[in-house]
């Protein structure tokens, strides 16, 4: 489901040589959408915001610890859907 909305990690990676992981393709409208609803989710919702500092705080930039809270909102909403369940914080 993330390579659908543009955030999974793809490799650039020949031989030996081991490139960067970078995330391209998918539906832009989609990330854009994601993008705006992470960044008021990683100030407003307790369970991002705990994610998001300690990616942060383990030394990942801000905008590559923000494409992870948003692949994490991708697997939750999927779960969401297909258990018809609403979303829970614990």
């Amino acid at each position: 489901m993330g390579a659908l909305c543009g955030l999974a990690p793809f490799n650039r990676d020949s031989g030996a040589m081991r490139g960067k992981r970078r995330i391209k393709g998918g539906r832009a409208p989609i990330r854009t959408m994601l993008y705006m609803a992470m960044m008021s989710a990683i100030q407003c919702n307790p369970v991002m915001k705990k994610f998001f500092n300690r990616l942060v705080a383990e030394g990942k930039h801000k905008k590559v610890a923000l494409t992870a809270c948003m692949r994490k909102m991708i697997t939750i909403l999927n779960a969401m859907v297909r258990d018809g369940q609403p979303w829970k914080t614990a």
